[in-house]
């Protein structure tokens, strides 16, 4: 027989014993719990991904440019100043220095390689159709057509121009999945806010009422016959260019180009005559003086 103490105290053992037993499995709890996994570190992103990121934006910004100038000319060519050039001198400047920015964008996206972002590559490839699309139908559009239909001709080259936006998904989008991508992106100066391309903060044209600007041959147009050539034009001549005849004509508010086949009129500084793939002149400067004309072979 047990006496009562006895039976007590076996009690009291059998509650430390399970009180024990209780604190032992909180303790291997808590000795289980791990702490929170520190995120992946992204490798800092190779110095020609920066490069190729930087390239896209840049040409990504200038085609916004190119939309929204060629919006601004349209609505110059509706609605001419009155005592301005009229609405056909400004559709076929518009018409003929447009591609060209258009073209350099091309050329610009042809050289890139591939960036090593499957995804990023495929947009580049989808930049380019789009471009080649538009450069083909842009081509097809003569600047001579202006006369016929300033309006018109010029519409139709502004609603190829407001096609070129980016393809989806863009740099931007592309930048949230892939962290490489991402990274090179932050790096590019020209995919920070704001950034300009060097041609817009340049120093500006001259003064269309100051002198005119030195040209680099004088008023020798036979340095022009290999097609790159700096001159000054004050009466009618005419320039063989890269196996090309122009006829110049200059007046205190345009410069007229006459090929065999193309007349083009152009009002003012800056503006640029495409003769196909063989020739372009962009009017460095122009007063009642005359004009300084640069000649290009593409």
């Amino acid at each position: 027989m047990f006496k009562r103490g006895s039976v007590a105290v076996v009690a009291a053992g059998l509650v430390l014993a399970v009180g024990g037993c209780g604190g032992g499995s909180d303790e291997k709890a808590g000795a289980s719990d791990k702490e929170p996994a520190e995120p992946a570190r992204t490798r800092p992103p190779s110095a020609e991904l920066v490069e190729w990121a930087g390239d896209i934006c840049a040409s990504a910004t200038v085609l916004k440019n190119v939309r929204t100038e060629s919006a601004a000319d349209l609505k110059e060519i509706r609605n001419p100043d009155e005592v301005g050039p009229s609405a056909e001198q400004l559709a076929v400047g518009y018409i003929a220095r447009t591609p060209l920015s258009v073209d350099d964008v091309e050329r610009d996206l042809k050289d890139l390689d591939a960036s090593g972002v499957p995804a990023a590559d495929r947009m580049l490839h989808a930049w380019l159709k789009k471009l080649h699309k538009v450069v083909s139908e842009l081509d097809k559009v003569s600047p001579s057509a202006a006369f016929d239909d300033a309006e018109g001709s010029a519409a139709g080259v502004d609603e190829l121009v407001q096609s070129l936006t980016p393809p989806k998904p863009d740099l931007p989008a592309l930048t949230k999945k892939e962290p490489q991508l991402a990274a090179a992106y932050k790096r590019a100066r020209q995919c920070a806010p704001g950034w300009k391309p060097a041609a817009e903060t340049a120093s500006p044209a001259p003064d269309p009422s100051g002198p005119l600007p030195e040209a680099a041959d004088g008023k020798n147009t036979g340095a022009c016959a290999d097609g790159e050539c700096e001159v000054l034009v004050t009466s009618p001549v005419r320039i063989t260019a890269n196996g090309l005849t122009v006829n110049v004509a200059v007046t205190n508010e345009s410069v007229t180009f006459r090929t065999p086949g193309t007349v083009m009129r152009l009002g003012g500084s800056g503006g640029v005559a495409k003769f196909g793939d063989d020739l372009t002149v962009t009017v460095v400067a122009q007063n009642e003086d005359g004009a300084v004309l640069k000649f290009t072979a593409p």
